[in-house]
């Protein structure tokens, strides 16, 4: 543990527990159903377009890619969870094997790009659910509810987890079925619109790997498993297994899911689709699956909206704990056991976001935020001795390469805010290590 921050003193809380830890309340089945949520979510339904503007017909290409890296992350993961099964994911991992000031940066950038994260999808769950002049509104309305649901306990969280992810994956198994039905009967590309557009460029290597980093995104829920591995049960074997069950359950989905998109509409509607997924379901006829796809886009957006929620308010509950963020953040419920005020500080933030903010810019943002956060995740699982590994080396390597890969093909201008707000954070943790010092 770094010395360089104050550590707050737990108080007491019930049963003789300090109010600094958290209960372990979760089962295998329910870090899977708030992996998966964290992953079968928004992302699903509108990864597409962007990710074949970037690479065409090479989409799956970005998909395996994006796959591979994430893999080599959840394996990183994976083994640091089993090592250090605390709150805060790879802020906790950074800042006991590598020092304050990575676990710091990798802990920054989550939470600040997920806070981003969260204000999109709540704004992407309205704009499917509601009309224009209604969606501010709901979507402040859908924070307020799903903190509400967080704060009655991460055991509510799960079983709200697996109601959604459950639903979405059935509408999914539809989507795929359209697409399929679309392809045997029209052909691979067959219901390309003539004379759509939406390709950026000539697809080519480096629309593959932009295509990867935007695909990514989508991946990177199963952390959520690992933010919350304070509050699970016998975590040495639950984390490694949940991680690995959602994980793999996700590539499934999202390899048939994409295939299904691609070939139904072809690289070029696909990539100027807005609505890519109901498009695959209007191409092969089945019109009455539209509203299906919409509702169910709204609900998956809420799903990860619920999971993203909870992981930054336990990452910005373990930074609170090293005096890395205010003390009162530290403070967990005496009934339902989660840190409630951190859970409140993050809604907050994000109805504000919602409120102000044009979020286009801050997606990049966080999908820069995500990809520095599992580079400090791999960097750390590479310092682990034989003893406590469960992946090869060559798997953390090829997962830290991943991420420094994937964040150079970002658009410049996500590369520059993202290198922007990382410098802010370090200067302000600098002035205030240095005032510390003077006292």
């Amino acid at each position: 543990m770094s010395r360089d921050a104050p550590q707050p003193t737990p108080e007491p809380g019930p049963g003789g527990t300090a109010s600094g830890r958290l209960a372990r309340r979760l089962g295998l089945r329910d870090a899977v159903a708030i992996g998966l949520a964290a992953m079968v979510g928004a992302g699903v339904f509108a990864v597409w377009a962007p990710a074949a503007q970037a690479a065409g017909g090479w989409l799956l290409a970005g998909l395996v890619v994006a796959a591979f890296v994430a893999f080599a992350n959840a394996g990183s993961t994976a083994q640091l969870a089993v090592r250090h099964p605390e709150a805060g994911g790879a802020y906790r991992y950074g800042r006991e094997r590598l020092g304050a000031w990575p676990g710091f940066l990798a802990g920054w950038g989550f939470v600040v790009g997920k806070t981003a994260s969260c204000a999109a999808m709540a704004l992407t769950a309205a704009a499917y659910l509601v009309p224009a002049p209604w969606q501010k509104p709901v979507a402040i309305a859908a924070v307020v509810v799903l903190v509400a649901v967080n704060v009655l306990g991460v055991t509510r969280t799960a079983r709200a987890a697996t109601v959604i992810v459950s639903a979405v994956l059935a509408v999914l198994v539809v989507v795929v079925a359209a697409g399929v039905a679309t392809i045997a009967e029209a052909g691979w590309g067959g219901a390309a619109a003539a004379g759509s557009t939406g390709l950026t460029a000539a697809p080519g290597p480096y629309g593959v790997l932009q295509s990867a980093a935007l695909i990514f995104f989508a991946f990177a829920g199963y952390a959520r498993i690992a933010t919350l591995g304070e509050e699970v049960r016998d975590p040495t074997r639950t984390i490694p297994r949940a991680i690995g069950i959602a994980f793999g359950v996700v590539v499934v989905v999202y390899a048939a899911v994409g295939t299904a998109a691609l070939g139904a509409l072809g690289a070029v509607a696909l990539a100027g689709s807005p609505a890519p997924l109901a498009d695959v379901v209007v191409a092969a006829g089945w019109a009455w699956a539209d509203p299906v796809v919409r509702v169910a886009a709204g609900i998956a957006a809420l799903g990860s909206l619920l999971a993203l929620i909870a992981g930054v308010g336990r990452t910005s509950f373990a930074m609170a704990r090293d005096g890395e963020l205010p003390h009162p953040l530290t403070r967990v419920h005496r009934r339902f056991g989660v840190p409630h005020v951190a859970e409140l500080a993050v809604g907050a933030a994000v109805i504000v976001l919602v409120l102000i903010a044009d979020l286009r810019g801050a997606i990049g943002f966080s999908s820069f935020g995500v990809l520095v956060y599992y580079l400090v995740a791999n960097w750390s699982a590479l310092t682990q001795p034989a003893a406590e590994r469960l992946v090869p080396r060559w798997v953390s390597w090829s997962g830290a390469i991943g991420c420094v890969v994937l964040v150079m093909t970002l658009p410049l201008v996500s590369i520059a805010a993202g290198v922007a707000v990382f410098a802010v954070g370090a200067a302000v943790r600098g002035i205030r290590l240095r005032a510390g010092r003077r006292r």
